[in-house]
Order: C-alpha cells, then structure tokens, then sequence
C-alpha cells in the first residue's frame, strides 16, 4: 500500500527546470525502486515571470506536497536544487510528513550581492561564462527577467531565517567550484538546522551538480541518505 511508501520530491532552482536533476530522478526510480515526483515551478516553462511571483511558486510546491498526502503518502523525502532547497526548508516546517531533506547548494547566499564592487561582479560573470558556456547562460538569461530576479531575492529574504526551524535529518550537497551558490551558503544551513546533518563537499563541480563529472557519487549519496539516515552530524569531501 502507498502508506507504507515513501515519496520523493525533487523541486528545481530559478530559472532551471525538471531537466536539471532528470538523472538523479531517473536514478532513484529505476534503480531503486522509490516513489519519484517532480513538477514545474509557475513561469519556469516559458519567459519567467510571466505573472507568477515567489508567492505562486511556494503556493504550487504546496500543493505538490498536499497531492501526495492525499494520495496516502505519509512519509515524504524533499530535494531541493539551488532556490528549490530554499522552498524545500520552508516545506519542511509547514508538513509533519517531510521525514528528510536533502538541499544542493541550497541559494540562501548567491553569486552577487549589494556589497561587490564592479569588477568584482565582472569576474563572477567571467566564471559563469566559463562554467556553463555562452549559449547556455544566454538561454537562462532569456528565460528569466528583472522581474523575476527580483521575485527569487524577495524569497531568499522572505525565508532566509527558516533554516533554524529544520528539525528533520538534512543531507546537503555543495560543490566547490560553484559560481553561483557560494559553499557559505550550504554552511549556513548546516549551521542553523536543528536535526541531525550532514555536508558533502564535492572537489571540482559547480551548481550543475546533477550533470557533472560526478554524479554518480552524489547520487550515491543521496541514496544511501534517503534509504538509511544518519545518527550524527558530520562534513565530508569528495
């Protein structure tokens, strides 16, 4: 019986889609047999913020989480990628039936800030250009919009101090070449949640963590997490 189940949530990033983590999905479904669900965030299937706000996307991952507890679901595992980990931590403290999450470079700090200088900001825009190259940050670029940059930093400010009232198991995973999401980001939360934790650190991989050279050790992790837990707090590098 789905009861006796457990179901996974992958929730993507700003700008980003369900393509993003489509071989972790894969890899959970397949190979191990787990109840897989992802979904679209509102504005994210064409030029963003095409009426939607941060307001619509915590409204639609509601509802995705509210859809499988209607369905018998009582045991609910979230992932959450870059502004995903921050909807996911939110989730968290609203669904006693969030058991674990696991949050990849989770967006609570990112690449610019009020406080750099321009050169500063220049170089940042260098290392994405070379992390992800032109056509696919003009892609994002395109997709996105003013609007809806401003629409992800009201959410990162809304829910900023949520992490402090995580109280279930949480495996992060960040990348230290990533560009976007700085790993003082994933500290934070690692820092702040209060249930049991645990960071993997992964040498050579930027926010595209679900494509990069090493995902089957990320994926790896991330099942050994969601089908065993951990009992105590710890940071690894790999």
């Amino acid at each position: 019986m789905k009861s006796f189940r457990k179901a996974i949530l992958i929730i993507h990033g700003f700008a980003g889609s369900t393509y993003d983590e489509e071989l972790l999905a894969r890899y959970l479904e397949q190979e191990w047999n787990f109840d897989v669900f992802t979904y679209t965030l509102p504005g994210h299937e064409r030029n963003l913020f095409m009426g939607a706000n941060y307001e619509s996307w915590i409204d639609e991952s509601r509802k995705q989480v509210q859809y499988l507890i209607n369905n018998g679901y009582k045991n609910i595992y979230v992932i959450g990628h870059s502004m995903g980990g921050v909807i996911a931590c939110f989730l968290a403290t609203q669904y006693r039936e969030i058991k674990k999450l696991v949050l990849a470079a989770p967006a609570f700090k990112y690449i610019y800030s009020k406080e750099d200088k321009i050169t500063t900001t220049i170089k940042k825009g260098k290392r994405l250009l070379k992390d992800y190259g032109y056509d696919e940050v003009l892609r994002r670029a395109l997709k996105s919009s003013i609007g809806g940059a401003r629409e992800f930093m009201k959410l990162v400010r809304t829910y900023y101090n949520i992490p402090k009232n995580v109280t279930v198991p949480t495996l992060l995973i960040q990348g230290l070449e990533d560009n976007l999401v700085p790993k003082e980001s994933s500290l934070y939360v690692y820092n702040s949640v209060r249930g049991y934790k645990k960071i993997v650190f992964v040498k050579g991989v930027n926010h595209d963590i679900f494509h990069s050279k090493k995902v089957d050790l990320i994926n790896n992790e991330i099942k050994k997490f969601l089908k065993n837990g951990i009992n105590n707090n710890s940071k690894i590098t790999i």
